[in-house]
């Protein structure tokens, strides 16, 4: 008799999506050799192997490329059991996946996970951060209960709540303190220095500026807002960042900060979720917490247009 566990699922799946044994295992918290002894003992309960194992990668056999879709759809219907049980209680409770985009992650989500556990004993919040196309991938195919992103995600299996907006602002060499502020159209003359491909923050400056291609002298990429911002400092450029990393990320660089003349560019954050979770009440309570941290941070500040 054919005879497997849950957990074992769960590894394959990890195993199926990362194509490596230590970043599965990583992904699963155990060890390598734990993994792979459990994947092997699947393979033996099956009586056939799942996995083409290379010298650095592992790929799906044809059978194995079957049985992941399968157990996709298995692994997505035990989640939503527990997410019914889960929505059967008045507060938020059991285990939270919460995407957050790398653009506010390093400076919004502190406040939150400290504000939630706060309010909800007993709530595990288990945290993913990466570009908006991967999380609603991922919000669609259930890995993830909730995301924190900029809207829209324009995705109509999602439920989109916009909770706060917020504005960009010049960062500029500290030897550029008090010159006047470009406008998009002298911006647009300037090295601008902005994330690389795939970030959603990248798309809405560019658009600001009215930029629809560049060429490769006239605007560098970075791989964090932390990058670009040292860039600047070294004299290399301009750039655009959120106003909600501007405490974190200038601290340490000589740079110069300042408000752009209106309309400023800005941004709407939100959250969105499936339209089909159960978990659709908690998650607007969460919101509220989303909501609340982020204003607390929104305080009148010293920038001033120039």
């Amino acid at each position: 008799m054919i005879n497997f566990t849950l957990k074992q699922l769960r590894y394959f799946e990890a195993l199926a999506r990362y194509g490596h044994f230590g970043r599965a295992a990583d992904a699963c918290a155990i060890s390598q050799p734990a993994l792979s002894m459990q994947i092997k003992e699947l393979e033996e309960s099956l009586g056939t192997e799942l996995f083409e194992r290379g010298a650095r990668q592992v790929r799906l056999t044809n059978f194995g490329e079957v049985f992941a879709q399968r157990v996709h759809g298995i692994l997505r219907s035990v989640d939503e059991l527990g997410d019914l049980a889960r929505a059967s209680q008045d507060r938020p409770a059991g285990r939270l996946r919460m995407g957050v985009i790398p653009t506010i992650a390093p400076y919004l989500l502190p406040a939150i996970i400290g504000n939630l556990t706060r309010r909800y004993d007993g709530l595990d919040i288990n945290v993913r951060e990466t570009v908006t196309s991967k999380l609603v991938n991922e919000l669609v195919e259930g890995r993830l209960d909730t995301a924190i992103v900029a809207l829209p995600v324009s995705e109509p299996s999602l439920t989109e709540v916009p909770l706060f907006e917020e504005n960009f602002v010049l960062v500029r060499p500290g030897e550029d303190e008090g010159k006047p502020v470009p406008n998009r159209e002298t911006l647009r003359e300037m090295r601008l220095l902005l994330l690389e491909e795939g970030h959603c923050f990248r798309d809405q400056a560019l658009s600001f500026c009215s930029m629809r291609s560049v060429l490769p002298r006239e605007l560098l990429d970075g791989s964090s807002l932390s990058t670009l911002v040292q860039m600047v400092g070294a004299g290399i450029g301009v750039t655009l960042i959120p106003e909600m990393a501007v405490g974190v990320e200038t601290r340490s660089a000589p740079v110069s900060v300042a408000r752009f003349k209106s309309p400023q560019p800005s941004r709407t954050i939100g959250m969105i979720w499936r339209k089909t979770s159960p978990l659709a009440r908690q998650l607007l309570q969460i919101s509220e917490v989303v909501r609340e941290a982020a204003e607390k941070m929104q305080e009148p500040s010293v920038l001033k247009a120039s």
